[in-house]
């Protein structure tokens, strides 16, 4: 999207004096949010601008909002941006920041209804509906699908999120969310920030310990899905997730 720039009277950076036909909040409420720019969504969430620049004026809410996004390249560099980072523009405050970072989960989240698949018959259909929330990702984070009798979803659970090469799957957490869905199944589903699906040792011992534990209490382990970028690997497709038999 375009940041088309509202005419503003030289001299008057705040919003309120703006012609009312030019603000924001007003141009939404009369037209619609799909009308406006990015800038302008960003600048209704931030309210507020800041004070007199290098060059002496004062900047709209609006104006800071097409700072922040030219220095993180987008809303999707705002998205992958730390706190801390976006704390170090001037005229951004922790309140304005978990509003930015509010907003764009909620976005998120809608989109992710929208795209969920009625059941995970595949490991392509659980990639898929993974890796636009998991793309650029910084950190690894294990998610539990939690499916009825015929792969339905029941419920999705965040299980961890760890460092960028690691994250300790806890199996008796996702055991006891399963059992507390009442759950007849269950894919695990984690992410590789490298961009690379191979799994790791760690993978491959998860795996094995989560296999038993599900047999133990009587739930099926359909997959474990490791997405990288725009690849992934399945456990399932290759044929991994028979229990080692004793020697």
């Amino acid at each position: 999207m375009g940041t088309r720039a509202p005419k503003v009277v030289a001299g008057r950076a705040q919003i309120k004096d703006w012609p009312i036909s030019e603000r924001p909040r007003e141009r939404l409420i009369a037209k619609g949010a799909e009308h406006l720019t990015d800038a302008e969504l960003l600048g209704i969430i931030l309210r507020i601008g800041r004070g007199a620049t290098k060059s002496g004026q004062r900047q709209s809410a609006v104006d800071l909002a097409k700072a922040v996004l030219t220095d993180f390249k987008g809303l999707q560099g705002i998205d992958r941006a730390h706190l801390n980072d976006l704390l170090k523009i001037a005229g951004l405050n922790v309140a304005k920041v978990a509003q930015i970072k509010a907003a764009l989960e909620l976005g998120k989240r809608l989109r992710i209804a929208d795209n969920r698949p009625q059941t995970f018959e595949t490991a392509f259909s659980v990639a898929a509906y993974f890796q636009p929330r998991l793309k650029g990702a910084r950190l690894e984070r294990v998610f539990a699908l939690l499916l009825d009798g015929q792969n339905r979803l029941i419920e999705e659970r965040l299980i961890s999120e760890g460092t960028p090469t690691h994250s300790t799957v806890h199996v008796r957490r996702v055991l006891e969310e399963a059992l507390r869905a009442s759950a007849a199944s269950v894919v695990l589903v984690h992410n590789h920030p490298s961009g690379e699906p191979t799994p790791s040792d760690g993978d491959d011992a998860t795996t094995r310990d989560l296999l038993r534990g599900c047999k133990s209490v009587g739930l099926i382990l359909i997959d474990h899905v490791i997405v990288g970028g725009d690849r992934h690997y399945s456990y399932a497709d290759a044929g991994r997730l028979e229990e080692p038999k004793a020697l």
